[in-house]
């Protein structure tokens, strides 16, 4: 039983459903695995847990997102941290970086923010972290244990509001050095980052077209996940129209970052980060930076050529943050779209700085986003193709597959199980993992050639199809 816990069961005790409690995460269906009882709970538990890692009462600030399900949500969070002799601000509804700034810039215990990320508008979840480290893996369980057993602490705690929104405004401000006026089109994709957007645009040189700025739960006219190439069409196609220098969009909770350049050619998040990287190693000469498994190898070839230590990691934000700080790594980065700056900033994935610092590097390049990446080799490759498998069955397959790879016995492949499965051959590279935040199994592959990567995702196909399942080909 851990640390955490003083007692036997107690009244009080709940039991989370097991599908809620996630690697990174806290998140569910509202009104079928999630509810207000669940916020409750987590509150109580929280808050327990917090006090108890600190010795003394606690300071924690709670925010929410845009989904219609988060102010209920984070109205019961709130009672139950102050059952707990918690002080709370609640700095309302934003996105989950400006959550994360007002740890750091306040300098609270501890964090919450009430959110469902990209997932869609009948999910939602909560993102918890500590002053000085993320909340995930065996933490996450171990509160779930605490809840179980409802050993709670009890105290006369105190919530209030405060705004925060001009404070974390200013503090994306201050690190712009751009002094080219741009034109650019930004998709806000109806999340949470629609307000900020507004204000830090407003303060900002050139011309900008902001798309779905209205914060609105239903996601009315694209799924809030700027990884998905149907979700940037409206961007591409306001960078088209206006001539832009190139577009951004964020997901449905600000962490995570989508680009296009002034043509409307999707830049993978791994190639944004070897832009990055240029301008990071020049004040870090061989500093490490991490990349997750399913970045391209452009990247860490990039990187290395620059004079950085390119490190491979596991998939998760809260893993490659964790990472980040082991290694004192100035930058890291997901394909997914989050990207950390410790450089200048406070090491956590925060998409409207990465855009600032964008607008930095075009700025000085005199021209549209494509001249920062023509030098790159131009590869072939997928983007994430997600296809859906049971829950139950999701963390068994790839093993399966790891099983008969090995069994065949070929010797031109080299077999990588750092996170999930990465095969390397003659042809390239593919990549066969589990999701910790969707019941799907994720898929990448890689390629110097057209062919060659037809060739990768024939095999890979085939690979699977011995689980029972299979790529979408249409992707």
């Amino acid at each position: 039983m851990p640390e955490i816990l003083n007692k036997m069961p107690q009244e009080g005790a709940h039991i989370f459903s097991p599908t809620l409690l996630r690697e990174y995460d806290i998140r569910g269906i509202v009104g079928d695995t999630l509810g207000e009882a669940d916020a409750r709970a987590l509150g109580r538990a929280f808050g327990t847990f917090v006090r108890r890692r600190t010795g003394r009462d606690t300071h924690i600030c709670v925010g929410y997102d845009g989904r219609l399900s988060s102010p209920a949500l984070c109205d019961a969070l709130i009672l139950s941290l102050t059952d707990t002799g918690a002080r709370v601000e609640n700095i309302g509804l934003g996105p989950s970086p400006m959550l994360y700034f007002a740890v750091k810039s306040r300098q609270a215990d501890a964090g919450i923010m009430i959110t469902g990320s990209h997932n869609p508008a009948d999910y939602n979840g909560f993102k918890m972290m500590l002053y000085g480290e993320p909340v995930y893996g065996q933490l996450i369980q171990d509160i779930g244990t605490l809840a179980a057993h409802g050993d709670f602490e009890t105290g006369a705690g105190h919530a209030g509001t405060i705004d925060i929104q001009d404070a974390y405004t200013a503090r994306l401000l201050q690190d712009h050095t751009g002094t080219r006026p741009l034109t650019i089109a930004w998709d806000a994709g109806n999340g949470a980052a629609g307000e900020i957007l507004r204000r830090l645009t407003a303060r900002l040189p050139g011309n900008h077209i902001l798309l779905h700025d209205e914060i609105d739960g239903t996601f009315p006219n694209h799924h809030p996940d700027p990884t998905v190439d149907e979700n940037l069409r409206d961007l591409q196609k306001a960078v088209r129209d206006h001539q832009c220098d190139l577009g951004i969009a964020f997901d449905g909770d600000g962490d995570r970052i989508g680009v296009v350049d002034e043509n409307g050619a999707v830049l993978r998040c791994d190639i944004l980060m070897t832009l990055y990287a240029r301008e990071v190693l020049s004040r870090h000469p061989g500093a490490a930076i991490v990349g997750d498994v399913k970045c391209s190898q452009v990247m860490f070839d990039e990187i290395a050529r620059l004079g950085g230590r390119p490190v491979v990691w596991k998939t998760g934000h809260s893993l490659i943050k964790a990472k980040m700080a082991e290694l004192k790594a100035p930058l890291a980065g997901e394909l997914s779209g989050h990207i950390f700056f410790a450089d200048q900033y406070y090491g956590y994935d925060d998409a409207l700085y990465c855009a600032v610092r964008l607008l930095n590097l075009v700025s000085a390049a005199g021209g549209g986003l494509s001249t920062l990446t023509s030098h790159l080799p131009v590869l072939h490759n997928t983007p994430e193709i997600r296809f859906a498998v049971k829950e139950s069955e999701k963390f068994a397959l790839v093993p399966r597959v790891i099983e008969n790879i090995k069994a065949a016995g070929n010797r031109d492949l080299t077999i990588g199980t750092i996170d999930g499965l990465r095969v390397s051959g003659p042809d390239g590279w593919w990549i066969l993992r589990p999701s910790n935040t969707q019941d799907v199994l994720v898929f990448r592959a890689e390629s110097h050639s057209a062919d060659g990567l037809e060739r990768l995702k024939r095999a890979a196909d085939s690979e699977i199809r011995k689980t029972g399942y299979g790529l979408p080909y249409s992707e």
